[in-house]
């Protein structure tokens, strides 16, 4: 009942800032398509629903328990309102959509890692996440379909940008990989992170919106979620100033800004002492953590010689090391570091004061793990 709490201040809507907003979003739904609720942020979604409410004439309460449905309730159509009478879930139908991606497959590795290929309603394909351990379910979502990025360790730009998701389909992996673990025994999800398809920070329109709904509306604590980034430094200072205490991931795959350069383009417009000012400032916003994601690739970004210089960029920030093995892709000859390696590195960087976790690969056999996102079902699709 936290996220009714949260809005139950709407209860006077003619009072409330937004309201102009609502009625202009109301007003449309006749001449444009209908709104997706699941688009709404919080405050937007019970303004609109307010005055909806209001001009039928129905009771104000109305509006908030459609909320309840909409947060707390996961439904996908408005028949499911069942405390709401019928002519009021009809009137909802005819002005609005709760539109969710459709599952085209769900693929289950045989360590538990649990996949699903989302279609959206254009087509397009997105894949989201399970990952179960003893202590947590951690969710892995998309913020876009496809990547402008260009990362040479990733496979999923293989088939280009195709276009930013809207906040509801990305709250939408949230809410339909929810109902999925509790239907098949995983549990409730424990984490996000945006570490699926895409570049987080780069559909800040989509995104942002998103860390609201899943924060203030679907009650999910801002400390269990957390936002991956190659390193868009605007995007870094805008979550730096918001007030919620979201993490932060940095793909930094290396402290060296050549070879850098070589893994992540991005690195050309935003090298790694222009990122460092980025972080310093989501560091001084307080109680926000940072990790760094370093993706472990024999003989080309594990050699010894580079941790003092990982090691003093971490130290600095407080930040904390995941040394992640390469997962292997397709029409790449690159193969993850010997595990000897990887744990010589994690005992280099635990000697200089380093918080550091050697991150077990998981969901390899169904193309899961960090990299292979869409490429599997790509090239069996042709695409």
């Amino acid at each position: 009942m936290l996220a009714l709490k949260r809005i139950s201040a709407f209860r006077h809507p003619r009072l409330h800032p937004l309201l102009d907003l609502a009625t202009a979003t109301v007003s449309a739904l006749s001449e444009k398509p209908q709104v997706n609720l699941l688009d709404l942020e919080p405050d937007l979604l019970q303004a609109t629903l307010a005055r909806h409410f209001e001009e039928r004439n129905a009771k104000a309460f109305r509006a908030r328990q459609v909320a309840h449905w909409i947060f707390e309730g996961d439904v996908t159509s408005f028949d499911e309102m069942t405390n709401l009478p019928l002519g009021e879930r009809r009137a909802l139908a005819d002005a609005f959509v709760i539109r969710e991606p459709e599952v085209a497959t769900v693929s289950v590795s045989t360590d538990g890692t649990a996949k699903h290929l989302w279609r959206l309603t254009d087509g397009e394909l997105i894949e989201s996440v399970l990952i179960p351990s003893r202590e947590r379910l951690t969710l892995c979502i998309s913020s876009q379909a496809g990547c402008a990025m260009g990362c040479t360790f990733c496979a999923t730009g293989w088939g280009g940008f195709r276009r930013h998701l809207t906040p509801g389909e990305i709250v939408s992996q949230f809410r339909g990989a929810r109902r999925w673990a509790a239907t098949n025994g995983y549990g409730p999800i424990s984490n996000v992170v945006y570490m699926g398809m895409g570049e987080p920070l780069a559909n800040r329109d989509g995104v942002f919106p998103s860390l609201t709904l899943l924060n203030h509306g679907y009650g999910f604590g801002a400390r269990r979620i957390t936002v991956s980034t190659v390193g868009v430094v605007p995007g870094i200072e805008q979550l730096a100033e918001r007030p919620e205490q979201f993490g932060l991931a940095l793909s930094l795959h290396s402290p060296d800004e050549e070879l850098r350069r070589e893994l992540i383009p991005l690195e050309k417009r935003w090298p790694i002492p222009v990122l460092m000012d980025a972080l310093r400032k989501f560091d001084a916003a307080g109680g926000r953590r940072i990790t760094f994601e370093y993706t472990m690739i024999d003989r080309l970004n594990d050699d010894l010689s580079l941790v003092p210089a990982l090691a003093e960029m971490a130290g600095e920030l407080h930040a904390f090391v995941n040394l992640i093995p390469f997962n292997p892709i397709p029409d790449k000859e690159w193969v993850a570091s010997p595990m000897a390696r990887i744990h010589a590195f994690a005992r280099a960087l635990e000697e200089r004061g380093i918080d550091v976790f050697v991150r077990e690969p998981r969901g390899r056999d169904i193309a899961a793990a960090c990299g292979q996102l869409r490429t599997e079902k790509l090239v069996q699709l042709g695409g």
